[in-house]
Parts: structure tokens; C-alpha cells; sequence
């Protein structure tokens, strides 16, 4: 019998049903043997639906750290514990897949990133949206130099009304901020990796808390409490990046905007440009003449294909393992996660101050 790889969960909330546990049962290399969280009946419930047999079950993340069998933690937790369990963790002997955004402070993803290089472990954090298939591709197109040198980008995450009104979403203290670095933290993240650039030089940035102080203001998941709403509910920033890019950051849980896009991107390059508005368009020149490409990122409307696409997550869990089972590097890398907080940041700096952000 092929031996599984040992994963603990720590942080059995909505991320954890929604997302990794799901896709993880989905894997014959994997057995589910711990689960944590601070409701213990929570972490109980999950281990009941995806729980190996006696699997542990605890409020105290360190048993599950301090378990020998384990080899690998999911850390599913708010932001302002990411760094605490995972640097525990790393430094405990266990790879760790830690939920996005990399942690609640640029400094905390600082040393998530620092106890990632001590450690014989590997550490990735877990932004799904890369592997999309219209990501996938575009990534491909990028790498093959089919956009050129891409010198001006738009990362979208744009709701019009759908404010998380559950959990610690609204509370600052616990998460470090809203929809920036919420849904923000995708967009960017997608962004930076199509464009491979990881160097900023200036940001400025600007937060609005315009609509948050509504009563019963239309809202997706019900109306919001205007006195629970302490973080943003809209943010945007401008980046340059050293090489003279430029990257358009817009983020809102709760804007007056029909154009809504959420972890998308728009690409502009010396030899083409692509977008995620529509499905996938890339443009460009050719014979003297413009054209776009709609790319078709589905199987549907294939004759023989008899069966289910895999989801973004289910691809992502799928790769993560591989990885740990291979000695490959994550998809996903702390260095790059780290920018993308650094920037963030940043973004959250310059709305409080006024002034721009520099960059060493």
C-alpha cells in the first residue's frame, strides 16, 4: 500500500469547507489526520465529514504542530494569525500551504518568508486564481512572449454589492484591512506573476470608507452593521515598478459600478494585449491589420468529452501535493507573496499619509 501524505488543518471555517478540504478528499495521495480550530465543534464537524479514523481533533493549533505523523499544515486561520502558526510550523518540520493574503502585515509575511528559507520545507500560499485555465493559458502566452514587454496593467477586483457580512471580514484588527486585501490580493498577485515582475519602486494609494456607514444598504449576503464596518469598503492604487511598468490596482466589496470583475487582469505589451473581461481576449497587430482572439478555456461543446473540469482549487490541491511528493518548488512562492503584501501595504500607507510609498 502506497503511503499518504499526513495533512493537518488548522482553521475549519468557511475557506477550509469551502475550498481545501473539499478538494483535498478529492486525492488518493492524502489522508486528512488532524483538524483544529478555536470552535472546537467546528473542527469536529469536519473531521466527521473528511476525517481519516481517528483523526485528531483539538482547539490548541500547537498538538497539531507537535504531532509527529503529521508532514503537512493548511493554515485556514484570519490573517493576523498566519504567520504565528505557520513559522511554528515550518520550524516544526512540516511544509505548509497557508491561505491568502501571505499574513496580516508586510513585516509578519517578512518573517513567514525568512523561516521559509531556514527550513528544509516548502511553504506556498494559496492563491487559486492562477490555476484557472484562462490563467493557465494566458501565463503560457506571456511566457512565450506574445504580449512583448508588458509596460501597463489593471489588476480588477471590483464588487458592486457583496460585502462578507460573516466572521472577522470586517473586523481590521483581526484581518488588516478589507477588500484590498481580501479580493485585492488576487488580482494583484495574478497580475505580477503574468507580468513576472516582482520589483516595485513607488506606490500611492487611497482607502474610501464611502458606503460602509449605510443602514440597511443593499448587499448580496444581507445588510451589513455600519458599526462593525471598520475596514474599507473600496481601495485603489497606482504601482511603478522599477522597470517603468505600471500596474492599476482596484479593489471594492461595495462600489457604483457595473463593471464588475474580480481576480482579473488586464494586460498591455509592445506586441499584444489581453484581458479577462469578456473570457479570454487576447489583441493585437497583425498584416497591417487589428485583430482579438477569444480564447475558449473549456472543454464544453466537445464531442467526446464525457465529464467534469476540475475546479481552480482542485487543481491547485492537486499541484501543492505533487510538489511535496516530488521535491518540486510551489507554483506559488513565498518571495512572490511577499511583494504582493509589501505592496498592499504600501497601498494602506499611502491612503493613511497622503503621500507616496517608496521602495528600497
Amino acid at each position: 500500500m502506497t503511503k499518504k501524505l499526513k495533512i493537518g488543518i488548522i482553521g475549519c471555517g468557511g475557506i477550509a469547507n469551502g475550498k481545501h478540504l473539499p478538494s483535498l478528499s478529492k486525492l488518493a495521495e492524502v489522508e486528512l489526520v488532524a483538524f483544529c480550530d478555536i470552535e472546537i465543534e467546528k473542527a469536529q464537524r469536519a473531521a466527521d465529514k473528511y476525517g481519516a479514523e481517528g483523526a485528531m481533533v483539538t482547539a490548541d493549533y500547537q498538538e497539531v504542530i507537535a504531532n509527529e505523523q503529521i508532514e503537512v499544515i493548511h493554515v485556514l486561520t484570519p490573517n493576523d494569525s498566519h504567520a504565528e502558526i505557520t513559522i511554528a510550523a515550518l520550524e516544526a518540520g512540516k511544509h505548509v500551504n497557508c491561505e491568502k493574503p501571505m499574513a496580516k502585515t508586510a513585516e509578519a509575511a517578512r518573517r513567514m518568508y525568512e523561516a521559509s528559507l531556514k527550513s528544509d520545507k516548502k511553504l506556498t500560499i494559496s492563491y487559486q486564481n492562477r490555476f484557472r485555465a484562462d490563467s493557465k493559458y494566458l501565463k503560457q502566452a506571456c511566457e512565450d512572449g506574445e504580449l512583448g514587454e508588458i509596460y501597463y496593467a489593471k489588476a480588477h477586483a471590483i464588487r458592486r454589492r457583496a460585502v462578507p457580512t460573516w466572521g472577522v471580514f470586517l473586523d481590521e484588527e483581526k484581518q488588516g484591512g478589507g477588500p484590498l486585501i481580501d479580493i485585492g490580493t488576487h488580482a494583484l498577485d495574478l497580475t505580477l506573476y503574468m507580468m513576472n515582475n516582482y520589483e516595485p519602486e513607488v506606490v500611492l494609494g487611497q482607502a474610501f470608507h464611502k458606503l460602509s456607514s449605510r443602514e440597511n444598504a443593499a448587499n448580496a449576503w444581507g445588510p451589513w452593521d455600519p458599526e462593525k464596518f471598520k475596514v474599507e469598503d473600496s481601495a485603489v492604487g497606482m504601482i511603478k515598478m522599477k522597470n517603468g511598468a505600471m500596474i492599476a490596482l482596484e479593489a471594492s466589496w461595495a462600489l457604483n459600478n457595473l463593471e464588475v470583475d474580480e481576480a482579473k487582469c488586464t494586460l498591455c505589451g509592445t506586441e499584444g494585449g489581453a484581458d479577462m473581461k469578456d473570457g479570454l481576449r487576447i489583441n493585437g497587430e497583425k498584416y497591417g491589420k487589428l485583430f482579438t482572439n477569444h480564447i475558449d478555456t473549456n472543454m464544453a461543446g466537445v464531442a467526446f468529452y464525457d465529464g467534469e473540469s476540475e475546479s481552480e482549487a482542485d487543481v491547485e490541491m492537486k499541484t501543492w501535493v505533487q510538489c511535496i511528493l516530488n521535491d518540486e518548488e510551489p507554483v506559488v512562492k513565498p518571495k512572490e507573496a511577499l511583494v504582493v503584501s509589501e505592496i498592499l501595504e504600501a497601498i494602506y500607507e499611502s491612503a493613511k499619509t497622503g503621500k507616496a510609498v517608496y521602495f528600497d
